[in-house]
């Protein structure tokens, strides 16, 4: 690879970086480790490694150290395995010092863990990021040989959400109608458009979800995975889209596509719904009452931002709600968020967390309490799981507490839940 144009990437990223205003996150990163970050595209992976870049330069660390560079500039487009060699010999022609690595959406290049492994051999502090889970399969976990910490890095969450838009949600706050009803306003536009960073800058924030989707459906899972049916796998989302609030296995989602005159084989189905998850467009919630196999093959899907959902729904708060409420969870308790539902006891959870033994409902309103689904399943829950401490119901807007059949249910509004 021609040195002098891998030179140019490197600084004009550089003068990026220097210009970037960082929007404070809920991250934490070891200055002593190496680490991969993963998630959905455009959720800020990259101003993650602006943040670490400039505090590494406001602690006295030089300019020329910094090798960030990003495998979509089209200026690496014939960037190969072969030419990762040339990225330490113009680390080494720019400073005699340790250098830093930031590599960038690094999946693009077949063979890049073997230059990752021997980065991190080398003892050279390295930062990596991806949009793709492709990244943290078993064989790629092996060639790494657990030389690098793993991120998983979403959109905004709500508070962070909140520190973009300059509203503080301290308890003070809160409690002030003022600024309550501004925590309220903007938890309006999390809901419907999500938390992707830039959206923020845009007036037409559906437009600018739709890019994103766009790029992630014919880019990412698409071209990536030579699928030549893309009006399928495009019928097959929004039919997701609209079964988000329950489960679906893979030959219903394949009779639903044959009902409306898809045609597309079962296998491609399974294959279609695994690259959206390797993107991390959607995520699977799986029943915790369920035998293996059935957890595998009846979970639940949900998207990985509301803006995305949103494309596809029109006057659904419930699903935005409970959507949104899957992400918070999954962002908290990743890999452990569960629902539950039984046939011989017909309890039916939205949401269950092994970790903290807390049942979750999700429900736009519960002012018809005198028949609500929501409190009689926590209560047969209460019954046949004595183990489980917390009930909450998250609602739109309504909070109180309540006490039904001897358990003590929380009422919660979504915004104050999420902050």
């Amino acid at each position: 690879m021609n040195h002098n144009i891998l030179k140019e990437v490197i600084f004009d990223q550089q003068e990026v970086i220097k210009k970037f205003q960082i929007v404070p996150r809920e991250y934490e990163f070891d200055k002593n480790a190496n680490y991969v970050l993963v998630g959905l595209r455009r959720s800020g992976k990259s101003t993650m490694l602006y943040k670490i870049v400039q505090d590494l330069i406001k602690k006295g660390t030089d300019w020329n150290q910094i090798i960030y560079i990003n495998f979509e500039d089209e200026r690496l487009s014939e960037f190969t395995a072969g030419d990762f060699n040339d990225i330490l010999g113009v680390q080494a022609e720019l400073s005699d010092n340790k250098g830093y690595f930031f590599l960038d959406e690094i999946q693009n290049i077949d063979g890049w863990e073997k230059f990752a492994r021997r980065l991190a051999d080398s003892k050279e502090r390295t930062y990596i990021t991806g949009s793709n889970a492709k990244m943290l399969s078993g064989e790629i976990e092996t060639t790494l040989g657990g030389r690098y910490l793993t991120k998983f890095i979403s959109p905004y969450n709500f508070r962070e959400f909140l520190t973009a838009n300059t509203i503080s949600f301290d308890e003070k706050s809160i409690l002030q109608t003022k600024y309550s009803g501004k925590i309220k306003r903007t938890f309006n536009e999390y809901l419907t458009y999500g938390g992707f960073p830039e959206s923020l800058s845009y007036q037409n924030k559906r437009e600018y979800v739709s890019s994103i989707y766009q790029k992630i459906l014919l880019g990412d899972i698409a071209t990536r995975n030579n699928i030549r049916n893309i009006n399928a796998l495009k019928i097959m989302m929004k039919k997701l889209a609209e079964s988000v609030k329950d489960e679906i296995s893979f030959t219903k989602l394949h009779n639903i596509l044959k009902t409306i005159g898809v045609n597309v084989s079962k296998d491609s189905i399974i294959d279609y719904v695994g690259y959206a998850q390797e993107s991390y467009l959607i995520f699977a919630v799986k029943n915790y009452f369920a035998k293996f196999a059935e957890k595998e093959s009846n979970p639940k899907y949900y998207f990985g931002d509301n803006g995305l959902l949103h494309l596809f729904l029109h006057d659904t708060d419930t699903a935005l709600l409970e959507n949104l409420t899957a992400i918070t969870l999954s962002q908290k308790y990743t890999g452990e968020v569960y629902y539950l539902k039984s046939e011989k006891t017909g309890i039916d959870i939205d949401f269950y967390i092994p970790q903290t033994k807390t049942a979750i409902q999700a429900a736009w309103s519960i002012k018809n309490i005198s028949n609500n689904r929501e409190t009689e399943n926590l209560v047969k829950l209460a019954s046949e799981m004595p183990g489980t401490k917390r009930f909450v119901i998250i609602t739109y807007e309504e909070e109180e507490l309540l006490t039904t059949d001897g358990i003590t249910i929380e009422v919660i509004p979504a915004w104050k839940w999420m902050i």
